[in-house]
């Protein structure tokens, strides 16, 4: 499996993923999740197996508890501490097939280049316990998550060699 950066290509079969993972949401419009790869390309890319994608991930440095509204475009980045973990989805072709933690793997050295503390994200439909054995802890947080599914969760991945 190939980890490469998204092309303006790629966009129609990150749709076709996006709307085979999320059963319990509304697709984001292509211009929204657009946002994330141009104020951070370098933390967006494709899962490729056999030249056809069939994952994506969307990920850009962030400000810690205060993840971003689904449908809302990014249009600048904050004074970031986290990476924040938009969207990773991965199409049935591909589950099994170890993407989780090869993200995971390449988002955490994105981190360290970019100097943040920790990785972030809202678990939904259940994907809570997928994170958790990934090494993520849920975290209360004051921010309304009402953009997301009833199941939200917010969750943290501390960097350790990170200070607070």
């Amino acid at each position: 499996m190939l980890l490469r950066a998204i092309t303006p290509e790629d966009w129609d079969a990150i749709l076709q993923i996006q709307e085979e993972c999320y059963s319990q949401l509304d697709p984001e419009p292509l211009h929204v999740l657009q946002s994330k790869w141009h104020v951070s390309p370098q933390s967006c890319f494709v899962f490729e197996v056999n030249e056809s994608v069939v994952g994506y991930c969307l990920a850009h440095p962030w400000t810690t508890n205060m993840p971003p509204a689904l449908y809302e475009p990014i249009t600048q980045l904050p004074k970031a501490d986290t990476l924040y973990l938009h969207d990773i989805a991965i199409s049935v072709k591909a589950q099994g097939l170890g993407a989780g933690s090869k993200a995971l793997t390449r988002l955490k050295q994105l981190a360290d280049r970019f100097n943040l503390s920790s990785l972030s994200l809202v678990a939904v439909q259940g994907a809570d316990s997928y994170w958790r054995k990934m090494g993520f802890k849920p975290k209360a947080i004051e921010k309304c998550l009402g953009s997301y599914t009833d199941d939200a969760m917010y969750m943290i991945y501390k960097l350790n060699h990170r200070e607070e």
